[in-house]
């Protein structure tokens, strides 16, 4: 968890100083939302507004076409790219798409790779690969580096891309992004290998309090928290290494939502729809509607109080440990 920060000794302003701090006064209270996430790092990370300019009510995970760069995923060629030739990687995803839509029949293609940089794939420039992996949560990765000239990306057809959360007080099931934060699904697809998650974990359990309703909208005149109405944990589990998760999209914060504290590996699901944190966290995943009580449960365990970043927050008096499964492989 966060450092706690001791008070500094007030120094004296001069009147513009002054001046300025009552300006951005009215910022003040969306700075404490951004503080109170606090996790294991020394510093928060408050992603720009500008940095997804998709419609405020369009849901996680609509309009996104992303990939990693410099990685080739392998599996059988749907179409091959040698006579599939596109502009950008964002078309070879939607060409991928278009071949898992429908509620009908299987899912022809769940990944994709294009060659994009012209200089480095000379004659290969264009291509778009449309895959078929065995399964889909376990992709066969070919290569990866920065000498690899591929973009690769995974598409989740309806029903698949849904993990598991296991915890001691019931399963929490999670309907992945990858197509919005593929380096976040990525990592949580590689714990699925792992036999133990040590160290992963809820510390931190703040209820919807008296600001919330049961749909997670906000009640006119109440106040933003204390409660802050979430539940905070980390991934990073004893024995692996853990790279920073660059900022992918990110959308407002809904109910259920699953996003990130910085570039991790703390995060927090969300028991509210926090549109006062504007699109500051990258949400790499979604808990579906009837699991949430789940997570209600874990935020109404008994907490200590304590001070982040001069942010009162309420911490686990005993930690809940977590892990990411999966119950089957896709046929």
């Amino acid at each position: 968890m966060g450092r706690r920060q001791t008070d500094s000794d007030l120094h004296r302003f001069t009147l513009c100083v002054l001046f300025l701090i009552a300006a951005i006064s009215c910022c003040m209270a969306y700075y404490s939302f951004s503080v109170s996430l606090k996790g294991n790092s020394d510093t928060i990370f408050v992603g720009s507004s500008e940095s997804w300019r998709g419609n405020e009510e369009e849901r996680e995970g609509d309009g996104c076409c992303r990939g990693v760069e410099h990685l080739e995923l392998w599996g059988d060629a749907m179409k091959w790219g040698s006579d599939f030739k596109l502009n950008s990687s964002e078309e070879c995803c939607r060409a991928c798409k278009e071949m898992c839509e429908g509620d009908d029949g299987p899912c022809l293609c769940d990944s994709w790779v294009f060659c994009g940089n012209k200089q480095d794939c000379g004659s290969r420039f264009g291509e778009c690969w449309l895959k078929k992996q065995k399964d889909t949560l376990d992709p066969d990765w070919r290569d990866s580096g920065d000498k690899v000239i591929w973009t690769s990306g995974l598409v989740f057809g309806k029903g698949e891309g849904i993990i598991k959360l296991k915890t001691e007080h019931g399963i929490v099931n999670v309907n992945l992004f990858p197509d919005c934060a593929p380096h976040s699904v990525y990592y949580i697809l590689e714990l699925l290998s792992l036999q133990h998650c040590a160290g992963c974990q809820f510390y931190r359990a703040e209820s919807r309090g008296n600001s919330w309703d049961l749909q997670g909208n906000h009640i006119e005149h109440a106040p933003y928290g204390p409660p802050y109405a979430l539940i905070q944990g980390t991934v990073d589990a004893y024995g692996t290494v853990f790279k920073d998760i660059p900022q992918e999209v990110c959308p407002p914060i809904r109910r259920g939502s699953i996003a990130w504290v910085g570039s991790g590996p703390d995060f927090f699901i969300s028991l509210a729809n926090h549109h006062e944190w504007k699109k500051a966290y990258t949400v790499f995943g979604q808990v579906l509607p009837e699991d949430m009580e789940i997570v209600e449960k874990i935020s109404q365990l008994p907490t200590i109080p304590d001070v982040w970043s001069n942010v009162k927050v309420a911490v686990l008096e005993r930690p809940v440990p977590l892990r990411f499964i999966r119950m089957k492989k896709s046929p």
